[in-house]
């Protein structure tokens, strides 16, 4: 009978470690849940920044491109000349 409660106690020890081991496990699944979604938040932020710096950094290579006094407008007009013009001359390489 002494070994019965020897091990029952042995086996209720065990247990209460397992719940004391899980439920801090639970709490730090918690913690690193609401790290990921900070930092899901961050890349979310960063990748918009990053995407308006590549517009702008765009905007400023085609600007100095064509000259700085030309507005965007007519920079579109002269890039779609250019191509039409690129495409004749591949449609004559063609013949």
């Amino acid at each position: 009978m002494k070994d019965t409660s020897i091990l029952v106690a042995g086996i209720e020890y065990k247990v209460r470690k397992l719940i004391e081991k899980n439920h801090a496990l639970q709490i730090t699944n918690q913690e690193l849940t609401k790290i990921n979604t900070e930092y899901k938040l961050e890349i979310e932020k960063l990748t918009g920044t990053n995407q308006q710096i590549t517009e702008n950094l765009n905007h400023k290579i085609i600007t100095n491109t064509l000259g700085s006094g030309i507005e965007v407008d007519e920079s579109r007009k002269i890039i779609q000349a250019l191509v039409r013009e690129v495409d004749q001359c591949i449609a004559l390489l063609n013949k």
